[in-house]
């Protein structure tokens, strides 16, 4: 786990503006239901992005996260990926969220995502650009949509880890030369379970895919770092948070 029980995001270092959440159902191809949380802010959103969490899914991280994302003009959609094997009930802290992450598969999470994507495009003008963020798992899940046809223009990954595979037998480190759009990946340098080494490779995989691409490693940072009670780590959230805003065009906000 990521984030402890009462973290939540670091605020924007931005201006907000007034914005709208609601909670939903979506089903996707196959008919998996899944939930997720929509935010969007009043005005017409200078991009838009899919928010893919941590190992628990659907956490109240991630639905503040969808809302502070809106709050700077940025549309938002938090998806939950265990509607297959935990089904959409509200879940307490005790959820036990491992045995769900050991049977993802790749496959139905994409399927998941173009139906996120889909629903999030429909509530947003035609030709917002289209972003995907995520966190730990997310992260290289982020990454992973960055290998496929989903009309991306960039993909960010936190934290996110090189060496699972998620029932398919490839890792991210050995996919990412397959990249097709601009990627953003941001670590933390104190983090034991994401060696230098393996950033390294990663940065070079990104080169030979030919995609533009920053890879930036925060001195010091444990994995996590983003998160509001993390005051030792507030400089490196900030930045973080300009960067992606500045990735996603939208340092208008």
């Amino acid at each position: 786990m990521c984030y402890q029980v009462t973290d939540r995001p670091p605020l924007p270092p931005v201006a907000t503006m007034p914005a709208q959440s609601t909670d939903l159902e979506l089903t996707a191809a196959d008919g998996n239901r899944f939930a997720a949380r929509l935010a969007l802010p009043d005005a017409a959103p200078l991009a838009q992005v899919l928010v893919l969490p941590d190992v628990r899914g659907l956490h109240g991280f991630y639905q503040d996260l969808a809302d502070r994302f809106a709050s700077v003009g940025v549309a938002a959609l938090a998806l939950d990926y265990f509607g297959r094997t935990a089904g959409i009930t509200p879940r307490d802290e005790g959820f036990d969220f491992w045995p769900h992450v050991h049977q993802l598969q790749l496959n139905n999470f994409f399927i998941d995502a173009v139906a996120a994507l889909t629903h999030m495009r429909a509530a947003t003008p035609p030709g917002t650009p289209t972003f995907t963020v995520g966190f730990c798992m997310g992260g290289t899940l982020s990454f992973l949509c960055g290998t496929q046809d989903f009309k991306l223009n960039g993909v960010v990954g936190f934290y996110s880890g090189f060496t699972r595979d998620f029932g398919d037998g490839k890792t991210l480190l050995e996919q990412a030369s397959l990249m097709k759009v601009p990627a953003l990946g941001m670590f933390g340098g104190d983090d034991p379970g994401i060696p230098a080494e393996q950033t390294a490779q990663f940065d070079a995989a990104l080169d030979t895919a030919g995609v533009a691409h920053e890879v930036i490693t925060y001195p010091g940072a444990p994995h996590s770092f983003f998160d509001r009670k993390a005051e030792q780590f507030a400089a490196e959230s900030a930045d973080a948070w300009r960067r992606v805003l500045r990735f996603f065009g939208a340092t208008g906000a």
